[in-house]
């Protein structure tokens, strides 16, 4: 991996990127807890959620990972990451988290997100601090 610079990026975010990849596996499946393990303890952290959630504080971020992680059942979600942005103790990531997954028990689905997380390091660890993630509309360039 390489950040927008085509810098390497720094293997303690690295590290951290391959926990976030874990975590959202087990998000797929129902299971929030490592996803929610990964954000800062901070009131300062914020989500813009894909199902419309608007959060701030790191109670209110997790309760909701905790709804969402519900709504998650029998699938997997693949983060790939197009821009990765480093700079001193903030870093950034966009791209993209795809997989098959279940929503509220129906049939298996396609599903692909656009998400940027913005993470920070605090006392030498890397912690998310945003993300805002949606459904990628249609690109009306592609409808005339």
């Amino acid at each position: 991996m390489t950040t927008a610079d085509s810098d390497p990026i720094p293997p303690d975010l690295a590290r951290t990127l391959d926990k976030v990849a874990a975590a959202l596996a087990k998000m797929g499946a129902g299971d929030p807890a490592l996803y929610a393990a990964l954000w800062a303890g901070t009131p300062d952290v914020t989500l813009f959620g894909a199902w419309g959630t608007i959060e701030r504080g790191h109670n209110a971020v997790t309760t909701t990972f905790n709804w969402v992680g519900s709504r998650f059942s029998d699938g997997e979600l693949v983060p790939s990451h197009d821009v990765i942005g480093v700079s001193g103790d903030l870093a950034y990531t966009v791209g993209f988290e795809r997989g098959e997954v279940r929503v509220d028990n129906g049939d298996p689905f396609p599903m692909t997100i656009r998400v940027t997380h913005v993470l920070r390091r605090i006392d030498g660890e890397w912690w998310i601090v945003h993300r805002h993630a949606d459904y990628p509309p249609v690109d009306e360039r592609q409808l005339s």
